[in-house]
C-alpha cells in the first residue's frame, strides 16, 4: 500500500511575526525575486488572506497574483502586508 502524502505549505509552521521576520530576512539574503514573493506569499496564507486583504484593503486576487513564484507585487502592496503582519523592511550594506 502507498505511502499518503499531503504537500508541504510552510505556513502551517509560521507562527506570528518573528516567524514572519525570519522567512522574510532568508529570502531577501537570497537576492532571488521569486524567492522573495513566495516567501510573502506564504506569510500572506500564514496570516491568512481573506484577513489579510480585509486588514489592508487589497483584494485576494491581488495577492494571490503578486506573491506567487513569478509575482511582481508593487511597493505599496508589500508596505501594506508588511506593516499588516507586523514585519518592518530594513536593508543592509551588500558584500
Amino acid at each position: 500500500m502507498p505511502l499518503a502524502t499531503k504537500p508541504f505549505d510552510a505556513a502551517r509552521y509560521l507562527d506570528g511575526p518573528e516567524d514572519y521576520a525570519e522567512l522574510l530576512d532568508d529570502a531577501l539574503a537570497t537576492g532571488h525575486r521569486g524567492y522573495i514573493a513566495a516567501a510573502l506569499g506564504t506569510i500572506a496564507r500564514a496570516y491568512g488572506v481573506d484577513r489579510l486583504a480585509a486588514d489592508t484593503g487589497l483584494n485576494r486576487a491581488t495577492l494571490y497574483a503578486a506573491f506567487r513564484d513569478d509575482g511582481n507585487p508593487t511597493l505599496d502592496t508589500v508596505l501594506r502586508v508588511l506593516a499588516q503582519v507586523k514585519v518592518g523592511l530594513g536593508a543592509k550594506r551588500a558584500a
